[in-house]
């Protein structure tokens, strides 16, 4: 039997895959019939070590958000298996 951390690391994985794919396909949905300012930017996790960067400062402070969240989780995910 495997563990229940493996199988959620590899739906977790999955997930990620396919929110990002979604993603990808309704910003190219959205913008296929505007003609305006594009922005964006990109979230790269090391580790708890984020790497934020944008286009403008409402997607940096977006990512930024979405940084300290996932750098909690992650945080709360290391001392629920501490103890295991």
């Amino acid at each position: 039997m495997q563990s229940p951390l493996i199988i959620l690391g590899v739906t977790l994985i999955i997930l990620g895959f396919i929110i990002s794919f979604l993603a990808v396909l309704l910003m190219f949905i959205r913008a296929y019939g505007f003609r305006g300012k594009t922005r964006g930017g990109g979230l790269i996790m090391i580790g708890p070590i984020p790497i934020i960067f944008g286009t403008d400062r409402e997607s940096v402070k977006m990512l930024i958000l979405l940084a300290v969240a996932l750098m909690i989780l992650m945080i709360i995910i290391i001392f629920l298996t501490a103890g295991t």
